[in-house]
C-alpha cells in the first residue's frame, strides 16, 4: 500500500489573504479553521481525504520567503496557459525570477506573500 498526499501546509503571515488567493486559483472553498488561526481550503463538496489534497494556510510570525524546498505547480483546466496567466496576475500573483532562460514552457509566479509556484502549459481535465 502507498501513501497519498492529503494536505499541503503553507506557512504565511496572513492566512485570510492567502486562503482567498489560493481558493480563487484552485477553485477551492474554505473547509475549516484551525485553533491557531490556520485556514484549510479544499475542493467544494469534498473536503479532507478527496482526490485532491487540501491546502492549510498556517499563520507564522516567521514565514521564510527565501528558496522553498517545495512549491506548487498548477495547470489550467478550462482555458489556455496565457489566459490563465492573465487571471492569476489579476488575482495578485507576480512574475518571479528563479533563473529561468525564457524558453521554458511554464511561468514562475509568486503568490501575494512571495511563495513561488509554477503555471504549467498542459491543460488538465477537471476532476
Amino acid at each position: 500500500m502507498a501513501c497519498r498526499i492529503s494536505e499541503l501546509i503553507l506557512d504565511c503571515a496572513d492566512p485570510e489573504r492567502l486562503a482567498a488567493f489560493w481558493s480563487e486559483v484552485l477553485g477551492y472553498v474554505e473547509i475549516g479553521r484551525e485553533d491557531d488561526g490556520g485556514i484549510e481550503i479544499g475542493p467544494p463538496g469534498v473536503g479532507f481525504g478527496g482526490l485532491q489534497p487540501t491546502l492549510i494556510l498556517s499563520p507564522s510570525s516567521d514565514p521564510r520567503p527565501e528558496k522553498l524546498r517545495l512549491h506548487i505547480d498548477v495547470n489550467a483546466t478550462d482555458r489556455d496557459q496565457d489566459a490563465e496567466l492573465e487571471r492569476l496576475l489579476a488575482l495578485g500573483a507576480k512574475p518571479a525570477d528563479v533563473g529561468q532562460t525564457g524558453t521554458e514552457d511554464w511561468y514562475v509566479l509568486a503568490d501575494p506573500e512571495g511563495n513561488e509556484f509554477c503555471l504549467l502549459r498542459r491543460r488538465l481535465q477537471p476532476l
